[in-house]
């Protein structure tokens, strides 16, 4: 699962998400996408269940690739704990997700068809609606 080495800050503030994605939001290393519709924090275990998902339709043929990382700390109270005393302690990572980010690519000579049904089991896995892509159609801009 994911989780960065080195974090500047232990806990972090939990921010706001306003506006589409402006990076990380076109097919760059692959030639097929899932892409977010929605605005969500997508944590380390739901990334992981999507990766094994697509590993395993395709029979670890062609090349996958991560687009968003857990760098995001998520802290959190004990149950039954009085207020006060102080923020919770970090309990997972959450990667921070705008409508349009590109989340995983598919590449490496494997069938529109194949990558299509691979995604959509990925998308089924995570919280939010996704689409999937291909770079030919990003590039036209549908």
């Amino acid at each position: 699962m994911q989780s960065p080495k080195r974090v500047k800050r232990r806990k972090v503030q939990r921010g706001n998400m306003p506006g589409n994605a402006t990076r990380c939001n076109s097919v760059v290393f692959g030639d097929y996408a899932l892409v977010a519709l929605d605005r969500m924090w997508i944590t380390n275990r739901q990334i992981e269940a999507a990766r094994v998902a697509i590993n395993r339709h395709v029979k670890r043929g062609g090349k996958m690739w991560i687009r968003i990382f857990c760098d995001k700390p998520f802290s959190k109270k004990p149950a039954e704990t009085r207020m006060g005393k102080g923020k919770g302690a970090p309990e997972y990572w959450v990667a921070v997700v705008k409508p349009g980010t590109v989340m995983f690519e598919l590449g490496g000579g494997i069938s529109r068809t194949l990558a299509e049904e691979a995604m959509a089991l990925a998308g089924s896995k995570l919280p939010i609606k996704t689409k999937f892509v291909a770079r030919c159609e990003m590039e036209l801009g549908a």
